[in-house]
């Protein structure tokens, strides 16, 4: 034991912690180590503001819902087709940023695939309807696409978990990272918060490990600050990332209108966003507020809100937040470095944890007994100096996989993505059957190498001297 080992365990004591060495005594060399490793990284400050916050005192969103007004945005041109020449216009710029490699793609794929029941990170789950295509291989393809059509690197950064990292950065190995450079392709873990039960004390798991959970989407910025991330991309000359998180295959992971208007606006934080299609539907809520830019849960938001209706009876908090982003990298390096003055707000979630007993036995307990601290990336909103939220389209870019049967599934995602390509067909004067709800009978496939939207489906499929019949099993592009 170290003086710097010892003042750490006094540290700790004095914190009112001290009960995680309670087995200190019998843990060999290897043990106590790796105790006192985990701890180290702790900030009992940051900590026992939250177990004031959340634990004790459970403070409630701070927010007048009178003052609150919903926030604009610029509609589709799908929807309004005198913004068209409005939309080319962002999509120059956007182009332009592409072509000269100042863009970079950043995923979130901390998750498995548990409620999906897959053993795995969800991000090596398959999606596409024939070929069985993952979603990290729907994304890389994605990614090469846009390196062919704009002639630049696109570099991907993928922030894992402790649960799913080796396992990750195994997966791309394996499948020789779909084609893509490898050294384009960066890897990182995101932070990691201490539980605590209900009287604010941290949880052992066992005699010598803390518990410790992944501290949410929104604790990117942080990562992407810690990992070195953030300074390899100003050193590369990337200026904006665009986010998005694992689940969603139909993302567009670098959307030149999307890019385009965010520059246009020297926005530093920019957002996608779709009309909710029924009052309570379970999407967060852009609003303004005090002359800010925010996102409101549903859970937060008081159902009187949610079912406003306008003059023209269409529903007033109307812009559904589904977690796609852009971001300027020095916005990210302002609002996640470790010393910044602003802060993203933590969130508890109330848990069943397992713990270790005073005995040294591992307790499953059948109720909740603990809290686990995560942040949300939609409140880094309201930080933002200037911001842009634009309309996309639910049916070509966002179909989440998130539930092994009913609403966001893998059936529902299939059905989807043959939806999305039954339209462009039709658009190029090719039909497929399609049931009532445009659904094709059979299953194909439009690989992303071939065309990443309906633009670029379009460009190829003219390019095609003989067109291919489009039936079942069809993968168009291989």
């Amino acid at each position: 034991m170290t003086d710097a080992d010892n003042a750490l365990i006094e540290k700790f004591n004095a914190h009112g912690q001290g009960h995680i060495f309670q087995f200190f005594p019998e843990l060999n060399e290897i043990e106590k180590n790796a105790l006192l490793e985990q701890i180290r990284d702790i900030d009992l400050a940051e900590l026992e503001d939250l177990v004031e916050k959340y634990v004790k005192h459970d403070v409630p969103l701070d927010v007048d819902f009178r003052l609150m007004e919903p926030s604009a945005y610029v509609s589709h041109p799908e929807n309004k087709p005198e913004l068209a020449s409005r939309w080319e216009t962002a999509k120059m710029f956007g182009e332009e940023a592409l072509r000269h490699g100042r863009v970079a793609a950043f995923t979130v794929a901390g998750g498995q695939g548990t409620r999906l029941g897959y053993d795995g990170p969800k991000g090596t789950f398959p999606v596409s309807p024939v070929s069985k295509a993952t979603l990290f291989e729907v994304f890389a393809k994605k990614i090469g696409f846009a390196e062919k059509v704009y002639g630049a690197p696109v570099y991907w950064f993928i922030m894992t978990s402790i649960v799913n990292h080796e396992e990750t950065v195994s997966f791309f190995k394996k499948n020789d990272f779909f084609g893509l450079e490898h050294h384009r392709v960066h890897f990182f873990s995101q932070g990691l918060m201490p539980a605590v039960d209900f009287d604010g004390k941290l949880i052992l798991e066992n005699k010598h490990q803390l518990v410790m959970t992944p501290d949410g989407h929104g604790g990117a910025l942080r990562a992407l600050n810690r990992s070195g991330a953030v300074k390899l991309m100003e050193e590369l000359g990337i200026q904006v990332i665009s986010y998005f998180q694992v689940d969603n295959p139909l993302v567009k992971v670098v959307d030149p209108y999307f890019i385009g208007f965010h520059l246009q606006q020297k926005a530093e934080l920019s957002s996608k966003m779709i009309p909710k299609a029924y009052p309570h539907e379970k999407v967060g809520h852009f609003c303004d507020y005090k002359g800010k830019q925010m996102v409101v849960e549903y859970s937060d938001l008081p159902a009187e809100y949610q079912e406003q209706r306008d003059e023209n009876g269409d529903l007033r908090f109307v812009a559904g937040s589904i977690a796609i982003h852009i971001m300027d990298v020095a916005f990210v390096k302002k609002l996640g470095a470790d010393d910044s003055e602003m802060k993203l707000p933590f969130h508890k979630a109330v848990k069943k944890i397992p713990f270790v007993d005073e005995n040294g036995t591992v307790q499953k307990p059948t109720e909740a007994n603990g809290v686990k601290f995560e942040m949300f990336v939609f409140d880094a909103v309201p930080f933002a100096q200037r911001n842009e939220l634009i309309e996309t389209l639910r049916e070509e870019d966002f179909s989440p996989v998130k539930n092994a049967e009913g609403v966001d599934s893998a059936l529902t995602c299939k059905q989807h993505q043959l939806r999305m390509w039954a339209k462009w067909l039709k658009e190029v004067g090719v039909i497929v059957e399609t049931d009532e709800a445009g659904i094709p009978t059979f299953d194909f496939e439009i690989d992303p190498l071939f065309a990443s939207d309906s633009d670029s489906f379009k460009v190829a499929w003219n390019r095609l001297q003989a067109k291919p019949k489009i039936e079942s099993g069809t993968i168009l592009g291989v």
